[in-house]
């Protein structure tokens, strides 16, 4: 498994639900999953965050590339914020759930996250009904903080890093 970074194109054509003009710039043959409905919000941040400040494309959610191809996305919703913490993004297309990919994405992320300078603890914000990630980010040593966002219902972890 490893994770792809995406070119500042990418996220602009992904937020404009094309595929096509996606995968020209990508360097990796993203998959229509890319321009899932549900997708289509985050990718519009992500293009108006990169707009503001391309260096935060390196902040932001990749492809995760399988031995097979493209499987998902995963990376971060922006650089540290003011409590030095970054938030983790990761989903896996249906096809391909259950091998151990969210897991090893999940890790490499925090890896990155225990080496990046002023970086001091992750986030995972997750929905209620996720079972399977919300097992997956406590398996991983991240804690349930209690904390309530505006616009819920989610559950928050954090761990804190060394």
């Amino acid at each position: 498994m490893r994770l792809i970074p995406l070119p500042a194109d990418t996220y602009h054509a992904l937020a404009d639900g094309d595929l096509a003009a996606a995968n020209r710039v990508a360097p990796v043959e993203l998959t229509p999953y890319f321009v899932n409905p549900r997708w289509l919000p985050g990718w519009g941040r992500a293009s108006a965050r990169v707009r503001a400040d391309p260096g935060v494309a390196d902040w932001l959610a990749g492809a995760i590339a399988g031995p097979d191809g493209v499987v998902g996305r995963a990376g971060y919703h922006g650089p540290p914020d003011e409590r030095s913490a970054v938030e983790v993004t990761y989903e896996i297309e249906p096809a391909w759930r259950r091998r151990g990919y969210a897991r090893a994405a999940l890790n490499a992320l925090v890896a990155r996250a225990v080496g990046e300078p002023g970086v001091h603890s992750v986030r995972a914000v997750i929905r209620p009904h996720n079972t399977a990630s919300r097992r997956l980010v406590v398996t991983s040593g991240f804690i349930e903080t209690g904390e309530e966002l505006p616009d819920g219902p989610w559950v928050v972890y954090e761990r804190a890093l060394p």
